[in-house]
């Protein structure tokens, strides 16, 4: 793959803004979004100083922080607006100390920190004001730039780079275009290759944002080279089509331009940061409250039949790594569990295993695979080595759902896609759960994994087969195993 770059503009380091100046955050030395949850501490800080407790205090703020940081508040679009980010922010500060103030018994620590979620919230939004226009004034001089790539380098391309270079307020220098075109006559910037080597292209040159413009690229094409970016610290946005119109869900707007920020939320340090958080709490309560069941569960697995109480299999996590998911044995001891599947009457299944899976309470261990760091509480459910290889050739997105980490339950089973479903189906919505994350949406899915586990969900399909070895695959893909496996002696 052959990445071009021509003269200056082509390097992507422009290291001195107008006039021979120091860029001073160019390539991100200095970390807008670190310097916006300092300002955000330091506000938050400021009106809590009244709060008579030091530890509740510090809670606040602690659970502020991760609130703005997993939501993604803290990062500084190409336009910063008070009046766009204060609803988001009026919550996330002002919330969690209500919060934390209805729970405490003395009325007099009560009334004091519903005061400081007032005081703190004015706090906050005052010095984010602040920051806003130190911010646009050093964008307006460029001496606060970010190497901008332009993906597509049509009509619709250019523009949108003649508009980022015209225009220093969006803090964004545009360094060239990529596209599968070899002429470049009547573009702004040089291009520095095609489409495919958008990766590569970013981490050579140090770029920091990606405004995709469309081009000769199909839609398809587009998905697949964006998600390759997913460990990149770039800011990517797209250009909505038929935006003449109209278009909703614009996050910004650069000279009448909209542009929709591609989420990513999972593909950024400060989310992982957060969702762990939530994972190590909630998963360290869950074990402590269900570890008698566990224990009974244990007692009773050991008296069914020879083997162990657990049972261990490799699965594949977050990008490709190898973990030992752990189970409650709920079969006699069979050495195919690899690549083998059983159905539904297996007489290998043990009365006791068959009530652990038909209530998934054989899935209880995997809460030490959570506090261990292999697995999330919510994720992509995790599949065999063996598996994971052929689907990842034969189903488009399924290897896009090793971007997050992998969970106990997930968007897909949810949503009903459970034993004989669609693979296509449920690479489509782990898929959307990676790039739509929220900590509230893995608190509704954990909801509604309670719910299906009290009541049943009439949506799941009944199993046709199940992977020997209590496997989450599909059995269409038995059939796929079938095809060009030779078949084996399921006793052997």
């Amino acid at each position: 793959m052959q990445v071009r770059s021509r003269g200056a503009l082509g390097t992507g380091r422009v290291d001195r803004g107008a006039g021979g100046r120091p860029n001073w955050f160019h390539h991100g030395a200095l970390p807008l979004g670190a310097l916006v949850l300092v300002g955000d501490a330091a506000g938050m800080a400021l009106g809590l100083a009244a709060v008579p407790m030091l530890g509740i205090a510090s809670s606040c703020m602690i659970a502020t922080l991760l609130v703005v940081t997993a939501r993604g508040h803290h990062r500084l679009g190409l336009d910063p607006s008070l009046s766009k980010d204060a609803p988001g922010l009026v919550g996330a500060v002002a919330v969690p100390i209500v919060v934390l103030g209805s729970l405490q018994d003395s009325t007099y620590v009560a009334a004091t920190m519903l005061r400081s979620a007032l005081a703190a919230t004015v706090a906050v939004l005052a010095l984010r004001a602040v920051l806003y226009a130190m911010v646009r004034a050093l964008r307006s001089r460029r001496l606060l730039a970010e190497p901008t790539l332009v993906v597509g380098a049509g009509n619709l391309g250019a523009e949108v780079a003649r508009v980022l270079r015209d225009h220093p307020q969006y803090g964004s220098e545009p360094v060239g275009f990529l596209d599968d075109v070899d002429d470049e006559i009547g573009l702004p910037l040089p291009v520095l290759g095609p489409v495919s080597s958008l990766e590569a292209v970013v981490r050579s040159q140090g770029i920091r944002r990606v405004v995709v413009a469309f081009g000769l690229t199909t839609d398809d094409q587009m998905v697949e080279v964006v998600r390759a970016c997913d460990r990149a610290a770039v800011e990517i946005h797209v250009v909505p089509r038929f935006f003449e119109l109209g278009a909703a869900g614009v996050t910004e707007d650069v000279w009448g331009v909209p542009l929709v920020r591609v989420g990513r939320s999972l593909c950024h340090p400060a989310a992982h940061c957060a969702k762990r958080a939530f994972d190590l709490a909630f998963a360290s309560v869950a074990l402590v409250a269900v570890s008698p069941l566990m224990v009974v569960i244990a007692v009773l697995v050991r008296l069914s039949s020879p083997g162990p109480v657990l049972f261990r299999q490799a699965r594949v996590g977050q990008h490709g790594k190898i973990l030992e998911l752990l189970k409650f044995r709920s079969m006699e001891i069979n050495d195919d569990s690899d690549t083998q599947w059983s159905v539904e009457a297996d007489q290998r299944v043990t009365r006791i295993g068959a009530v652990l899976r038909r209530t998934s309470l054989d899935e209880l261990p995997q809460l030490f695979n959570v506090l261990r760091g292999d697995m999330s509480l919510v994720g992509p459910r995790p599949e065999r080595p063996f598996y994971v290889e052929r689907f990842s050739r034969e189903v488009a997105g399924y290897r896009h759902r090793h971007r997050a980490p992998v969970g106990m339950t997930g968007w897909s089973q949810v949503n009903g896609l459970r034993g004989d479903t669609s693979l296509e189906e449920r690479a489509r919505l782990d898929n959307h759960y990676i790039e739509n994350w929220s900590p509230w949406r893995d608190i509704v899915t954990l909801a509604r994994t309670a719910r299906v586990l009290l009541i049943g969900d009439q949506r799941r399909p009944v199993p046709a087969g199940e992977p020997a070895g209590q496997g989450d695959a599909p059995a269409e893909a038995l059939a796929v195993h079938r095809a060009s496996e030779p078949r084996q002696d399921p006793a052997a």
